[in-house]
């Protein structure tokens, strides 16, 4: 199995090439330059690993949730590629490639949330079982007050910068239920290719034009008020 993969939802920059199981990843907290990065490191990576474009199997890429441009960078980077080589793109949950960032020495379940801005998260839950991971819960964005664990007594681990987003909200919001929380964690795209090839073992690869970016949120184009705003909390 030959994928090469993208994710740039968060402010974080990272590609991936996996080859038979073995990864080689690029990563970097790069506002802004994503763009900038992403094929330059994808063809970086290819020719280390020994790769031909022409020899992949699939492209998977980081859908989001996430930054409304970062999410759309990498669809269509994905989309470009994949189409340029005739190849199917495998569509992976950004929660999902963070809740993998957990460690497993952890609890099993993970609730992976990212900071979504506007006193808002991206969150969904997440459960290791077989050596994958299993979603608990439907992704949504919300104020950190109005997110729920699913129900019983089970310990959690959180991980995310939605962690650390309106002072600590969050946290406080799930109180003693958390045993663990990393809230400087970001997805990586090594993450990404190894659920992705998870998923096209699954047979869960799309053609590149049925790929769909998950924003979550129905007003993706913010006004010019609201993107000054988020300018001036960063």
């Amino acid at each position: 199995m030959k994928l090469l993969a993208f994710e740039t939802a968060t402010e974080g920059c990272s590609v991936a090439v996996l080859v038979d199981g073995d990864v080689r990843e690029r990563f970097e907290v790069a506002p802004r330059r994503h763009a900038e990065l992403a094929l330059l490191w994808a063809g970086q990576l290819l020719a280390e690993a020994g790769v031909a474009k022409a020899q992949l199997d699939a492209i998977a890429v980081g859908r989001g949730p996430g930054a409304f441009t970062g999410v759309r960078l990498a669809i269509a980077i994905a989309q470009g590629i994949a189409l340029a080589l005739d190849r199917p793109v495998v569509a992976v949950s950004t929660l999902a490639a963070l809740a993998a960032r957990a460690p497993e020495d952890g609890p099993a379940r993970i609730f992976a949330a990212i900071d979504a801005r506007m006193g808002e998260v991206y969150s969904a839950a997440f459960e290791r079982r077989g050596g994958g991971l299993v979603a608990l819960s439907r992704e949504i964005v919300c104020a950190p007050d109005a997110v729920a664990l699913p129900a019983g007594d089970a310990p959690w681990q959180g991980v995310g910068t939605g962690f650390a987003a309106g002072e600590g909200a969050l946290p406080a919001q799930l109180g003693s239920r958390l045993s663990a929380v990393d809230a400087g964690a970001l997805p990586h795209a090594a993450d990404v290719a190894r659920l992705g090839a998870a998923a096209y073992a699954r047979g869960e690869a799309l053609p590149p034009e049925r790929v769909e970016p998950a924003y979550l949120r129905d007003n993706v184009a913010l006004t010019l008020v609201e993107q000054q705003a988020l300018r001036d909390s960063r």
